[in-house]
């Protein structure tokens, strides 16, 4: 089955293989011209396409690979440690675990929301600007769940005082919204979050004298984070899995 939806194909039905590629980052309109005339684009059948041709955005190779999915695209990234959210921090980012050219891609790839650098798990990136606003909005009703391992054990009220909706975080004076909280072991347990506050569950576990060892999120909505993506791997998103975001109950 094609990663080209119907609806992708039928807005790109008029447009120029140019255009098409060097949207989908393989290049400037120029370098992509110089792709072209070089031979390196056909067809799925290897017939050389020129400029003016475009059999369909499903039909097209480039070193006969097929084309990049197209834009409105989300993929699934399962975040490794280490890595930051953003194209202008230094060291590494979640850029550097996508194919290059996907930091050319117009619109852009951006990330739905970010994780610390030093936070684990679900990711989303899309380049639906729409989309991203959709899912981030309070009102979405995605919440988002945490696997946290601690330093220390459970003291055991952390569900009362997580959950009460007065919690307030040091240097703040608006309280938390209500988390949710299921305890895993000693020193294990599931934190839910209504909202995104910087820093939030190692914050809310420093405030009740625990530290995070580690922070994975494991579930967006109704999105979970498969078991088998292994960390710095990442899937396109399929828009029955997006649906699965905003899915109730």
């Amino acid at each position: 089955m094609s990663r080209v939806s119907r609806s992708s194909l039928l807005k790109l039905l008029r447009m120029k293989i140019v255009k098409l590629l060097a949207n989908l980052g393989y290049g400037s309109r120029k370098e992509v011209e110089k792709l072209i005339k070089s031979g390196v684009v056909t067809d799925r059948d290897g017939k050389i396409l020129g400029a003016k041709d475009f059999p369909g955005a499903d039909l097209v190779r480039v070193l006969g690979e097929e084309l990049d999915p197209l834009s409105p695209l989300v993929i699934m990234m399962n975040k490794p440690d280490g890595y930051t959210c953003s194209n202008d921090d230094p060291g590494a980012t979640i850029y550097d675990l996508l194919p290059p050219r996907f930091s050319k891609r117009n619109p852009s790839l951006n990330s739905v929301g970010r994780l610390d650098k030093d936070t684990t798990g679900l990711l989303l990136m899309t380049d639906d600007g729409k989309f991203l606003h959709q899912v981030i909005h309070p009102k979405s009703g995605c919440l988002k769940v945490y696997h946290a391992t601690l330093d220390r054990p459970l003291r055991g009220d952390e569900g009362a005082v997580f959950g009460s909706g007065q919690f307030l975080l040091e240097s703040e004076v608006k309280p938390l919204l209500p988390a949710g909280f299921e305890a895993l072991g000693e020193k294990d347990a599931l934190i839910t979050l209504h909202e995104g506050r910087y820093h939030q569950v190692r914050r809310m576990f420093a405030a009740v004298g625990n530290h995070v060892v580690s922070l994975k999120r494991i579930s967006i909505g109704g999105l979970k984070l498969p078991t088998e993506l292994a960390e710095g791997e990442w899937h396109v998103v399929s828009d029955e899995k997006k649906a699965l975001l905003f899915a109730k109950g």
